[in-house]
């Protein structure tokens, strides 16, 4: 094994653990959301876009269709069942309309990933062909995956808040994309270059906007805070501090 296998190696290694991190740092999200019994403003979006990514990063890891990339299939493995865990939450604490959305985002990435591998494995049958046709797929929804959370950033520069963005989500996500960027680099992988490249860039924009909003958040909860302790003060001066009892 020469010096790039190894490095190689180490970093997809490296990219498995840091992948692990960021695939389970929604999980205090939706702790909050199991607590509350609502999934409030959050959004399905970035865990379906992560669950069809990593069906196709399977598909693409395998040696049948892109040797030396077993790392980028078990990774995505763990993801796939990650993220049918947290759709199967949102679900749960979702109202019907969200919920009627989530099962039709869901038919749809089942019919496109059956025939994805029926294709890739019963009709294509030169292995470069195979690796170009799952790997350039395997770009635009890692692309995807990386800019699901934009619609959260617009709701961030909206709301000059970032309180529906986790902190730990984006560095998870910033740290898993230099390291998949450096591996793929090794050996020259382009497919896997540019989609986690992008995706470095995207988790860098959204560790800025955390930086620009932080202060406007914090301002904003002590506010509504306030706001709550004022509301409660009034009710029990209103009630001239009894507790309000029936009349029977």
């Amino acid at each position: 094994m020469t010096r790039s296998d190894i490095a190689h190696t180490i970093f997809g290694i490296i990219g498995n653990v840091l992948g692990v991190i960021m695939l389970l740092s929604p999980v205090p999200t939706f702790v909050t959301i199991c607590k509350k019994g609502s999934v409030e403003q959050y959004s399905a979006a970035p865990y379906l876009a992560t669950l069809i990514s990593c069906m196709v990063g399977v598909l693409y890891g395998l040696p049948v269709v892109h040797k030396h990339s077993l790392l980028v299939a078990t990774i995505s493995g763990f993801g796939c069942i990650l993220q049918i865990i947290y759709v199967t939450i949102f679900f749960i604490y979702s109202d019907w309309i969200k919920r009627l959305k989530v099962i039709m985002w869901l038919l749809l990435e089942l019919i496109f990933i059956t025939i994805l591998i029926i294709v890739t494995l019963r009709v294509l049958h030169n292995p470069k062909i195979r690796s170009e046709i799952v790997g350039t797929i395997f770009v635009a929804l890692t692309i995807v995956m990386y800019a699901s959370p934009l619609a959260i950033m617009k709701m961030v520069i909206k709301t000059k808040s970032v309180e529906y963005m986790p902190l730990f989500i984006s560095l998870a996500s910033f740290g898993n994309s230099v390291a998949w960027t450096t591996y793929a680099l090794i050996h020259l992988d382009p497919f896997l270059t540019v989609s986690n490249g992008l995706g470095t860039l995207l988790a860098m924009s959204q560790l800025i906007l955390y930086a620009t909003y932080y202060n406007s958040t914090k301002l904003q909860i002590a506010s509504r805070e306030a706001n709550m302790e004022m509301s409660l003060t009034q009710v029990v001066v209103g009630n001239g501090g009894q507790d309000t009892k029936p009349n029977y």
